[in-house]
């Protein structure tokens, strides 16, 4: 139980950071959900958004955090 308890207290943290960064992005009016390749339709009933441009540089950013915490691990 102290495993589980631990792993959902790291889990807590990291989503908090999360959205403590994207308020921050927000407030200095970085576009995330807003850059090229991201896709939006508007149609006259229905409207579909994807975010393929934001889903990109967030896992380029993630894919470096993660290699960088890799490599002070060892």
């Amino acid at each position: 139980m102290i495993e589980l308890g631990k792993a959902l207290l790291g889990l807590g943290l990291l989503l908090a950071v999360i959205g403590a960064v994207l308020l921050i992005a927000a407030r200095f009016g970085l576009p995330l959900g807003r850059l090229p390749g991201d896709f939006a339709y508007r149609g006259k009933n229905v409207s579909f958004f994807f975010p393929l441009g934001t889903s990109i540089l967030i896992s380029v950013i993630l894919s470096i955090l993660f290699y960088l915490i890799s490599r002070f691990r060892r």
